[in-house]
């Protein structure tokens, strides 16, 4: 009888660690991409770290503190939700990477454009090889990427001034979803990057970036 006793309470136990165990929020980790032309696809390096702890704080999520380099053409990508792209000069896609990014959006996977200037001219072309029968849309300010935990009812917010033109956020929309959101004349990126990183920038400014990126984590994880 002591022996069955025993024998319960361990499984007790066991099944009580098993259960704990089933309720510890999943962890996942973000993915700056990699890519050719020659551009700077490693700028911004501290945004995606501190974007990271902004949404582990605000949103209760379990991303892991360092971000992952990732190219298009791997199939590693298929293991992270969002996948960040930024810089200022050129990109190109191979066929393979362009065919294999494509797999990836459609299967439910988040790219994010952040132009930090002058890669505009670059990406629009080769995102067309990615999507030939998609084009650009800018997003209404009621659109649901600007409705999530934060409220941005002008949508994109203005981080980081260059040329005195207005933010623009625009996305490929595939079978109704936003695979592909693109922010120009923003710079989301800088925003996120440690405070005091760019003269000039306020804090508050800096805040409104983070909240943004945290609405596109947001999005990418329940759409």
């Amino acid at each position: 009888m002591r022996n069955l006793l025993s024998a319960g309470l361990v499984f007790i136990v066991f099944l009580f660690g098993v259960l704990s165990f089933s309720f510890i929020a999943p962890s996942y980790k973000l993915a700056k991409l990699k890519y050719n032309g020659g551009g700077d696809w490693y700028a911004n390096r501290t945004a995606l770290s501190n974007l990271i702890s902004f949404c582990n704080k605000n949103l209760g999520t379990n991303f892991e503190k360092d971000e992952v380099i990732v190219e298009a053409g791997s199939a590693d990508i298929f293991n992270y939700p969002f996948v960040y792209l930024t810089g200022h000069g050129n990109i190109v896609f191979s066929d393979q990477e362009a065919a294999n990014l494509r797999k990836y959006l459609m299967g439910g996977g988040f790219l994010h454009i952040d132009d930090n200037y002058g890669l505009d001219k670059f990406i629009r072309p080769q995102m067309k090889r990615v999507f030939s029968e998609l084009d650009f849309q800018e997003l209404p300010a009621n659109h649901i990427l600007y409705n999530q935990k934060f409220k941005f009812p002008s949508g994109l917010p203005k981080i980081h001034e260059h040329d005195g033109k207005r933010p623009q956020g625009m996305a490929l929309i595939y079978q109704g979803r936003v695979v592909c959101f693109y922010t120009f004349e923003s710079d989301l990126g800088n925003g996120w990057e440690d405070s005091g990183t760019y003269a000039g920038d306020s804090e508050e400014s800096r805040q409104r970036a983070l909240k943004m990126g945290s609405n596109l984590i947001q999005y990418a994880l329940t759409q």
